[in-house]
């Protein structure tokens, strides 16, 4: 089932109705819309969305490498954005459709489909930097806010639609009648008025982050080509963007005031593009895809196409064979994470375990910012049950990021191997509240209370942040029931 169909069966659970909006209810392009839906209301509601993603939604890519890779080309767009303090997350969504969608509070989903269709990077930028600029200039709030007097459970559950109606026009629409919000369904498709606006902004951001602002209307146009020939996954995007020629003649125009200017594609957008197409399939049809590749030289870079073979050979478990493959990319001259990464993980499924991670600490002094390299590390830590280094990396690592589920979920692991039950309990209770579970949070901490083997400073702790959770989940209760 799509990720739309399974977010419109939460939607279906929630019995509302929502007052008709009029265009001219609608605030200006370019206001600030906080007089209708703040800001911190915003982020709560696209966190919350989140939460359900991460939870419950099996097409959320769990891929440290991808979610880096997207964040560093997010992050360098953002920065020159209008709004580069929003704090904008992106992440992966393993669907072959070519599509991307933008959610309230900055949270930006980006479809493995449209990784892979995109044919240069500054194409992927280009979809990227038009999501933004839907953020930035408030659009989708605009269309989750209905009335006043809304609750947040009923805001959720728009924004909900809003996502489903991103993915599946059709399946939102219907969710949209069933939960009496038939009103509003013809809104859930950005207006020109905004699709014009983000191609102007998203324009601006792919000129000042150096990328080449064609990327923009090549992809649009092959997408609209697409349709055309095809009837094919490309109408997912163009569903809730509609794209008419007046917005290609629009790009074009801007286009030709500029100096042709060729940018090349960066390393790890090859990587990324190769490690994915190595995940599609069984590893044995992913070993011949990519051996056919390099026999009929048919590849843009034969180092990536390297790594590829080298992560479907790995999938397989031919560990001398993945070994084989990734040196060979490296002596390419080709310097990158992904790939000291790979290898790391190959000098350990070979039982390597020390030299696994000599090659993990070496990288990490080269690519200090690495967060797929520092996940695998810790991770690496854990599995050679290094448990009290893992923990001592782990702690290091929240006081940098302390809302990072994935380093509270190692901290559990590492204090599970030493033993230390109370503390695990407790750090599972932080992925419980980080993921929007508050019971399953208290439910931990209740355990860890009775764990046995705390001290008194870590009961108090642990009896402090309890209140605390217990407090949230009484507001959250009496949020629902308004």
């Amino acid at each position: 089932m799509p990720l739309a169909q399974r977010l419109i069966a939460g939607i279906l659970a929630c019995s509302m109705v929502f007052t008709p909006l009029r265009a001219d209810d609608l605030p200006e392009l370019g206001d600030v819309a906080s007089n209708e839906l703040s800001l911190s209301a915003e982020k709560k509601i696209g966190t919350q969305i989140m939460h359900e993603i991460r939870w419950r939604e099996p097409s959320y890519l769990d891929d440290s490498d991808v979610e880096a890779y997207l964040n560093q080309l997010g992050g360098r767009l953002a920065s020159v954005s209008n709004d580069p303090g929003m704090g904008f997350f992106f992440f992966p969504i393993n669907d072959a459709s070519i599509n991307a969608f933008a959610m309230p509070g900055g949270f930006i989903g980006v479809h493995t489909g449209l990784i892979l269709s995109a044919q240069t990077e500054s194409e992927l930028a280009g979809v990227m930097a038009h999501e933004i600029s839907h953020v930035t200039q408030r659009h989708i709030a605009r269309q989750v806010f209905q009335s006043k007097q809304l609750g947040m459970a009923a805001m959720l559950a728009m924004g909900l639609a809003l996502l489903a109606a991103r993915s599946n026009g059709q399946v939102a629409g219907a969710a949209m009648a069933t939960t009496q919000a038939g009103a509003i369904s013809a809104q859930l498709a950005f207006s020109r008025d905004f699709e014009r606006e983000a191609d102007r902004l998203g324009f601006d951001i792919m000129r000042r982050a150096g990328f080449d602002v064609r990327g923009m209307s090549v992809f649009f146009t092959r997408l609209q080509q697409a349709v055309r020939l095809y009837e094919n996954n490309a109408t997912a995007y163009l569903r809730s963007h509609p794209l008419t020629g007046e917005r290609l003649t629009d790009m074009q125009n801007r286009e030709q005031s500029l100096p042709y200017h060729q940018v090349q594609d960066s390393v790890d957008f090859q990587l990324v593009r190769a490690k994915l197409r190595a995940m599609q399939g069984t590893p044995g049809e992913a070993v011949r895809d990519f051996e056919m590749l390099l026999q009929d030289k048919k590849y843009i870079a034969e180092a990536a196409t390297r790594y590829g073979l080298a992560y479907a050979r790995y999938r397989g478990r031919d560990w001398a064979g993945a070994e084989r493959d990734v040196l060979a990319a490296r002596r390419m001259k080709v310097s990158a994470a992904m790939l000291e990464r790979l290898l790391a993980d190959i000098h350990i499924a070979q039982g390597d375990v020390g030299g696994g991670l000599r090659v993990y600490r070496d990288a990490m002094v080269r690519f200090p910012l690495n967060h797929g390299l520092l996940y695998g590390y810790g991770g690496a830590l854990i599995g050679a049950r290094h448990f009290d280094d893992a923990l001592a990396f782990v702690e290091t690592q929240l006081q940098s990021y302390p809302e990072d589920v994935r380093w509270h979920k190692m901290r559990a692991e590492s204090y599970a191997g030493l033993g230390r039950k109370a503390q695990q309990h407790r750090a599972l209770a932080e992925v419980f509240a980080l993921q929007g579970q508050t019971a399953g949070a208290v439910e931990q901490l209740e355990l860890a209370q009775k764990a046995g083997d705390a001290n008194f400073y870590e009961l108090s702790t642990i009896d402090a942040r309890l209140r605390e959770l217990k407090q949230r989940r009484f507001e959250e209760m009496k949020e629902k029931r308004n």
